[in-house]
């Protein structure tokens, strides 16, 4: 059995519950969004100083970069997949920051807050502890979890 099957599987075992899959298709992409915004956030002088004002001038950016080789290590089809909705993520922190309501970080906590109460209510109805509670790696596995249903209904193989 391949890595990313196992992993995927073992995320499954605490997401059966049907209320608690629907918390998950709203709040994983809103959590994994608003760490790209409180990354986004973050002064990024030295990245501007070694890079200049290119790509790579931010934190989330770079991040970004590592969270995708591990999704590549797993599976090419769906590092693609992520890398689209990480580049999705990166386009909507921008476009809330011209906004100019509230700054980036402050939505990007009020989001991320707000995301893991539904995510911990999600596991509370499901009556199972979340999977990164057990190991910290299944923190970047939900996306991929989620991913590979729409992968599935596609007919395109992860």
């Amino acid at each position: 059995m391949r890595k990313i099957d196992a992993l995927l599987d073992e995320y499954g075992e605490s997401h059966k519950n049907a209320f608690n899959k629907k918390v998950h298709w709203i709040c994983v992409p809103l959590i994994f969004w608003s760490v790209v915004a409180l990354l986004y956030s973050i002064p990024n002088d030295a990245l501007t100083y070694a890079f200049g004002d290119g790509y790579l001038n931010n934190w989330a950016v770079v991040v970004l970069i590592f969270a995708l080789i591990y999704y590549f290590t797993l599976s090419v089809p769906l590092a693609i997949g992520l890398f689209l909705f990480a580049v999705l993520c990166l386009s909507v922190a921008r476009w809330v920051t011209q906004l100019d309501l509230l700054p980036l970080w402050a939505v990007g906590l009020i989001v991320f807050f707000l995301a893991w109460v539904g995510q911990f209510y999600g596991h509370k109805i499901e009556g199972k502890k979340p999977s990164f509670l057990k190991d910290l790696q299944f923190l970047l596995i939900g996306p991929a979890w989620l991913l590979h249903f729409i992968y599935k209904k596609l007919g395109i193989n992860y």
